[in-house]
């Protein structure tokens, strides 16, 4: 028999006056038990987060604020309670982590004084001890070398580090409660099947009750035991993880589903014999030399891209998959000469681009664009979204009424309102600043498009929209396309081929329906043995 941990009933969440609805979230309730996964699930602005919040009395009000509801957690309305009692609940009894760990952890303290924090605020302990346990959870949490990891700081370690380092404090006093939200959006594959059965696992031993929250589907069939589906700030459907996965009953519940990439890769195109782009013992390394002024220990090389050589002809699209620290990233930007490599040929059609002056270099840099994972942080802030359009094609001699022109024309194509033209980046969506990043890249007419993780950070009904318009532009311009992605679903939908990048080393490479259904390497196969979901039959979803 399991026991009610918490209990939502009736509640409302009040945005500021000005929003363009009254509640983030209305009239919703649920329940946790102990030992059980819930996953809330919906798109960005569905509420999922926010009662999240709520729960941690983490609302940032007065702007945001409860309205009317309660959450009940033992015998305690948390909507009611002080700030000191919400302190001595956090961490002991519910535990939250965040979605982004370099946001939530303190950059100027070692990890080791961040669990140790959690330590002296709650419990009575010598500082031996502290250490002691702070070091074992680093051991539960199977970080490498957690000696070293206790004195290291935020930036010193990878995502998948420091999100395990969160789970680490998040698990430090055995929490009744702990929420997750979208805690493994932004990992690569393996790291997220890791987290997830790291979770799991804390659960199992802790008998933990967990609040998941995500927008993945293929991450609800890996862990959740019932579904909560969110939109507008109101639940919409309910059920047990298997009702709802297999006989989905609202359309927006449909919608989601549908809107996941099957790992289910598509026929390769017949291939062009134009080689428009090719690699040729491509190197770039990181690092080495002396270090700050002299002084301590010599920097640490890293071989980031050893050796690459790919092809890519007309028309098709070549997926290059890894983790995080592959290479994947280095390589595009080597390509487009963001950076120079340190060896090799990268040549575009006959021309080796590697040797070619930025002078030299300047009327073939339309021949490749490049769209950026976070087009927020692409996009000058400042500038009107048409002038970003508009500006590679009038550096490049074209005048501003054809640039114009040309604009107008490419808003119609990525699927956005002419009345874009004079608005700001700041005014758009996540996947229509993506939108606007496709454009600006389009602008130039080029051959190649290089799309690096374009859609990792972004809504799976938003990702579907996404990578459907990629494909139409480059059916319908006869682009070639470089698609860097951790994600192998994705990599199905979109890419003809696939090149495997471990340690900067390409380790396979083929037709990506042959490669997916008899990888020959063992990297390969534990990429697609991490995929979530996969043995999800959507075969036999009822949508």
């Amino acid at each position: 028999m399991t026991q009610e941990l918490l209990s939502i009933n009736d509640l409302s969440i009040l945005l500021p006056t000005g929003a363009d609805r009254q509640y983030a979230v209305q009239d919703i309730g649920l329940e946790l038990h102990t030992g059980e996964t819930v996953c809330v699930v919906g798109e960005s602005g569905s509420g999922k987060s926010l009662t999240a919040r709520a729960v941690m009395g983490l609302l940032p009000a007065p702007h945001v604020r409860v309205g009317k509801g309660e959450i009940i957690f033992g015998d305690e309305d948390i909507t009611k309670v002080g700030y000191d009692r919400l302190r001595e609940l956090r961490g002991s009894e519910i535990s939250m982590i965040f979605q982004e760990p370099m946001t939530a952890l303190n950059p100027v303290m070692t990890i080791g004084d961040q669990i140790d924090e959690i330590f002296r605020y709650h419990v009575s302990m010598s500082a031996k001890e502290r250490f002691e346990k702070a070091l074992s959870l680093l051991v539960d949490v199977n970080l490498p070398e957690p000696a070293k990891i206790i004195d290291a700081y935020p930036h010193e370690l990878s995502g998948g580090q420091r999100q395990r380092s969160m789970i680490a404090m998040a698990l430090a006093l055995g929490p009744k409660i702990l929420i997750a939200d979208e805690p493994t959006t932004a990992l690569d594959v393996t790291t997220q099947a890791q987290i997830l059965q790291l979770i799991k696992d804390m659960q199992k031993r802790l008998d933990t009750g967990v609040l998941f929250i995500t927008h993945d589907f293929g991450v609800v069939a890996d862990i959740a035991d019932r579904v909560v589906v969110m939109q507008d700030g109101k639940i919409v459907e309910t059920g047990t993880a298997k009702k709802v996965l297999q006989t989905p009953t609202h359309p927006y519940t449909k919608s989601l589903i549908a809107a996941i990439p099957r790992l289910k890769p598509r026929k390769a195109r017949s291939r062009a014999a134009e080689v428009v782009l090719k690699t040729e013992g491509v190197c770039k390394s990181f690092g080495g030399g002396i270090s700050f002024f002299g002084l301590g220990r010599a920097n640490r090389e890293v071989k980031a891209v050893q050796n690459v050589q790919i092809e890519l002809r007309r028309g098709e699209t070549l997926g290059v998959v890894g983790e995080s620290g592959s290479g994947k990233s280095t390589l595009a930007r080597c390509v487009i000469r963001l950076i120079d490599s340190d060896e090799g040929k990268i040549k575009l059609g006959d021309v080796d681009i590697t040797k070619l002056s930025r002078n030299e270099l300047r009327p073939h840099r339309k021949r490749v664009q490049m769209v950026f994972q976070d087009p927020f942080a692409s996009l000058n802030p400042r500038i009107r979204v048409g002038d970003i359009i508009s500006q590679g094609p009038i550096l490049q001699g074209v005048d501003q009424e054809d640039a114009s022109k040309r604009t107008y024309e490419l808003l119609d194509i990525v699927g956005l309102d002419r009345r874009s033209f004079d608005r700001f980046p700041h005014e758009f969506s996540g996947g229509q600043r993506q939108r606007i990043g496709i454009a600006r890249a389009l602008s130039l007419q080029p051959d190649i498009l290089v799309a690096d993780e374009p859609v990792s950070a972004l809504d799976v009904s938003i990702q579907a929209q996404i990578l459907e318009l990629l494909d139409d532009i480059r059916a319908q311009m006869d682009l070639s396309m470089l698609f860097i992605t951790h994600d192998l679903r994705v990599a199905a939908q979109v890419c003809d081929y696939v090149a495997v990048m471990q340690s900067g080393n390409i380790v396979e490479m083929g037709p990506t329906a042959e490669l997916f259904a008899d990888p020959k390497d063992a990297y390969t196969q534990s990429l697609l043995a991490a995929v979530p979901g996969k043995d999800w039959h959507f075969s036999e979803l009822k949508i």
